[in-house]
């Protein structure tokens, strides 16, 4: 007996866990629950049975689910899935309103838990600033290599060469998640190799002489800038690090007691964890500072909040306080400062140095050595660099 108006509106849930089903015919039923009233029709396609939804009571009206089932009895007659034409709409549709943006936002969001903060934000900064004004409206199937590429070629005439390589990178990494998640059907990016003008390489400018490095220490010494830019300057010649781990320290990484900084793999370049084994100069000037960012997570965090690290700029723009301009010693700088005086004037073993660089370093069988290979060796090298940096700064002649 088909269902009447009347009876789809009053009818009420029972106690049926699963609850009641009110055929009309055709396959269709009204199924009642205490969560509301659904339309439903069983079906089978290729000797399999299926169901298929047709909407919400009252949503959808009885006349409406009857057309519903009759379009789909239809497409059953041309042997077609109704359910599986549904699916189709749902997803062409989803494809339509999948922006550039949207995705890559949503993208930012899966991916946040495996990348440093900092990077999280330089990564979203990038995207608004210079893909999103352009690209960030389109629908990101209707993307195309020369699409991507007139946004690259924007970023190229300001100079910003190696912006547009890595803002590249960025998008395509972007497009590849669009293709894992059905919402694209290729990394256009892909298209654009050697579109770009080569990168420069980036030489950094440093003071390798021990002699002009003690005057450069005496010059930290003296510098009177706020409490966590003079920490950083100090520790940037003792640790070596990257200035980007460096700024981005964590409390949680350092181990006073042991002596030990371990920063994770998703903060480094080769993406592998590594050890810095901590001086008890290095310690004496964390423990300094531990007395004013001890409660907080990062170890120098800016000037503004304590939710982010100091800025990239930190350190450059102190040396250039001091009267050092960006040729002549840079943040980065203090890396080939200890790597040329380790080896070049102390001796020390190479493979030590290039360890404690977190350079790629293999073993006689050309495996990568783990981020505590002779631990105890660069232990003492560390705290010889430490007070050998002493010595110089004394040393005025």
């Amino acid at each position: 007996m088909a269902l009447t108006a009347t009876f789809v509106d009053k009818v009420k849930a029972t106690d049926t866990p699963s609850g009641d089903k009110y055929a009309d015919g055709g396959g269709m039923y009204l199924l009642v629950k205490s969560t509301g009233k659904y339309w439903r029709m069983d079906y089978r396609f290729e000797g399999k049975r299926k169901t298929l939804a047709l909407g919400v009571y009252k949503d959808v009206s009885l006349a409406k689910a009857r057309e519903r089932r009759d379009e789909a009895r239809q497409l059953l007659a041309d042997s077609i899935d109704p359910g599986a034409t549904k699916r189709a709409g749902k997803h062409a549709q989803a494809v339509a309103v999948a922006t550039f943006e949207t995705v890559a936002r949503t993208w930012l969001e899966k991916t946040a838990a495996n990348r440093a903060e900092s990077t999280q934000e330089k990564n979203a900064a990038w995207l608004d600033r210079n893909v999103f004004p352009w690209l960030g409206n389109l629908p990101i199937a209707a993307i195309g290599p020369r699409d991507v590429l007139a946004v690259l070629h924007k970023i190229e005439a300001r100079g910003a060469i190696e912006s547009a390589h890595k803002i590249k990178q960025l998008c395509g990494q972007v497009f590849r998640f669009a293709v894992a998640t059905g919402l694209a059907d290729r990394d256009v990016t892909a298209d654009l190799r050697g579109a770009l003008s080569v990168v420069p390489k980036a030489h950094y400018a440093a003071i390798t002489e021990p002699q002009e490095a003690g005057a450069l220490l005496r010059s930290i010494d003296a510098y009177s800038g706020h409490p966590y830019a003079i920490a950083a300057l100090k520790l940037s010649p003792l640790l070596f690090v990257r200035p980007g781990e460096l700024r981005s320290a964590e409390w949680c990484e350092i181990d006073l007691d042991a002596g030990e900084w371990r920063i994770p793999g998703a903060k480094m370049k080769m993406k592998s964890d590594h050890l810095v084994p901590l001086s008890t100069q290095a310690i004496a000037i964390l423990r300094s500072v531990q007395v004013m960012s001890g409660d907080g997570k990062y170890i120098f965090p800016s000037v503004r909040t304590n939710d982010r690290c100091m800025s990239e700029n930190t350190v450059n723009a102190a040396l250039r306080g001091m009267g050092y301009s960006k040729d002549v010693m840079t943040a980065h700088g203090f890396r080939a400062m200890a790597r040329t005086i380790l080896d070049e004037v102390l001796g020390e073993r190479v493979d030590l140095i290039e360890h404690q660089l977190a350079h790629a370093v293999k073993d006689p069988n050309g495996r990568a050595y783990n981020r505590t290979a002779h631990l105890p060796a660069r232990r003492e090298m560390m705290q010889r660099w430490a007070d050998y940096l002493d010595q110089i700064k004394i040393r005025k002649t």
